[in-house]
């Protein structure tokens, strides 16, 4: 998925944290829901701005950054 569009990163908003298309949710703050076991249909349900877009994209963007670590401790 292509996650360019949907999460961005604002120097003052969030510290500078990856955020959910300008808003002030961040991917850390999606990603600790679903671990925490919130479905996808909860999260949504607490966050009408949100679509099942954007938690795919959080995923993506975490999974892209995972990908990116492991490459640079090789």
């Amino acid at each position: 998925m292509d996650y360019q569009d949907i999460i961005t990163i604002e120097p003052g908003k969030r510290s500078g944290k990856p955020c959910i298309r300008g808003m002030r949710i961040t991917v850390s703050d999606i990603l600790e829901y679903l671990a925490g076991g919130m479905t996808e249909a909860e999260i949504l349900e607490d966050f009408d701005e949100l679509t099942s877009s954007d938690i795919r994209a959080c995923l993506a963007f975490a999974a892209d950054r995972e990908k990116k670590l492991f490459v640079a401790f090789r």
